[in-house]
């Protein structure tokens, strides 16, 4: 669930609160964790890729059917993982989304029903507060 107005500003007190005292610690949590675990995901990925291809045609060289389609499917996982993972990488400079791990794990479905009954929840706070 997204932060409200009110906890957006608080937290960005913190931040700059957290910027004034100590940047070169502030700097340090910035978000390079997520780059530096997205890449080397990435790098993982290509890595499976490459082994993939190499059970691949080691099943065909022993003539062994099921080597081959192995081969195959490590190679297909790892495309898919190399491809989400570089598309989840934040930008250089871009700030990582607030609760990162879990975005990871909502899809774009459950994302847009949180968002429906937020703004329902949001409407009937307006709804009640302007009756009052």
């Amino acid at each position: 669930m997204p932060l409200s107005e009110h906890e957006q500003r608080m937290l960005e007190q913190m931040e700059r609160a957290l910027y004034a005292e100590d940047p070169k610690f502030a700097s340090a949590l910035e978000g390079s964790g997520l780059r530096t675990y997205t890449r080397r995901r990435v790098y993982q990925a290509v890595a499976g890729f490459l082994v993939g291809i190499a059970l691949l045609m080691a099943g065909m060289v022993a003539k062994q059917v099921w080597l081959s389609v192995v081969g195959f499917l490590v190679m297909l996982g790892c495309a898919v993982l190399a491809v989400t993972g570089w598309r989840k990488a934040p930008k250089p400079g871009e700030q990582p989304a607030a609760g990162a791990p879990h975005a990871r794990r909502q899809g774009r479905q459950k994302r847009s029903v949180m968002d429906r009954i937020e703004q329902r929840w949001q409407k009937r706070r307006d709804e009640q507060g302007g009756g009052q």
